[in-house]
């Protein structure tokens, strides 16, 4: 992660080419807060993100099932893609749950989303992985910190939280995604995690109060490959990678707000 003497997050948001992406989401999400379906009907739009949110989610971890699939199915055990779609559901109905601990208590808050997404009670379940155990993650394969260094880098992304700043919300969504996918800190789940907690900081940062833009969406529609890319570059550590990563982030979300926006204007018509 780059650094900065007194605020990284906030050195991170004077790259050049980060205001762009800042000021470029943030008219999109103010465009569909202002649609006038959202006054009446604003809990629907929710609930359909976190559905819509959790398939794309889904997707990245290798489970890229339709919509209508997912909204179907009851059971969610059957094989390794169903719990996937199933972890991610979970996820994405717990994010809300959190917001107060998370300014507070990052920490518990991922230790939180790692047992609500394995579903059951398991020994590696809700603690960061130990040395020799498997990390099963089906999308990125960068090289393992060991678990010392994903201690350490924990420890300093949680700080970064709890001390504020006056970072982007996009940019401060950007990092902890970035860096959760760097570390992959738990023997599984690390990816939806990561968009779990990014879709977290983009909530309680004030940017989207009420959930209707779900990033994950936008990450699935822009695909695994330039996901991959895009995180290649917050690997790199450079400027230029990590104007890269905000940017593909922030596309990921005016993406999620044009799924949205669609959804309202469905539900304007009388569509859905």
């Amino acid at each position: 992660m780059s650094t900065h003497a007194s605020d990284p997050l906030a050195a991170l948001g004077s790259l050049p080419g980060v205001a762009d992406s800042v000021d470029s989401v943030r008219k999109a999400v103010d465009r569909v807060y202002g649609h006038r379906v959202m006054r009446r009907r604003s809990n629907e739009i929710t609930s359909e993100a976190a559905l819509r949110g959790a398939r794309g989610s889904a997707a990245l971890s290798g489970a890229d099932w339709a919509l209508e699939e997912v909204r179907r199915r009851t059971d969610f055990s059957a094989d390794a893609e169903a719990r996937t779609v199933g972890a991610a559901l979970r996820l994405g109905a717990e994010c809300g749950q959190l917001l107060s601990i998370w300014r507070q208590s990052p920490l518990r808050v991922l230790a939180r989303l790692h047992l609500v997404a394995e579903g059951e009670p398991l020994a590696s379940t809700g603690r960061p992985r130990q040395a020799g155990e498997p990390v099963d993650e089906p999308l990125i394969e960068a090289p393992l910190p060991d678990p010392a260094e994903v201690s350490g880098r924990l420890d300093g992304l949680a700080e970064l939280i709890i001390a504020g700043g006056e970072a982007p919300a996009l940019v401060t969504a950007a990092v902890v995604h970035g860096e959760l996918l760097a570390l992959r800190p738990f023997t599984s789940h690390n990816g939806l995690i990561a968009r779990a907690a990014e879709r977290i900081v983009l909530i309680g940062s004030g940017l989207d109060p009420k959930a209707i833009c779900p990033a994950e969406v936008g990450h699935a529609e822009l695909g695994r490959a330039a996901y991959v890319a895009a995180f290649e570059g917050y690997l790199s550590g450079t400027p230029e990678g990590m104007v890269a990563w905000i940017a593909h982030c922030g596309r990921a979300v005016e993406l999620g707000v044009r799924e949205s926006t669609a959804v309202c204007e469905a539900l304007q018509r009388g569509a859905a």
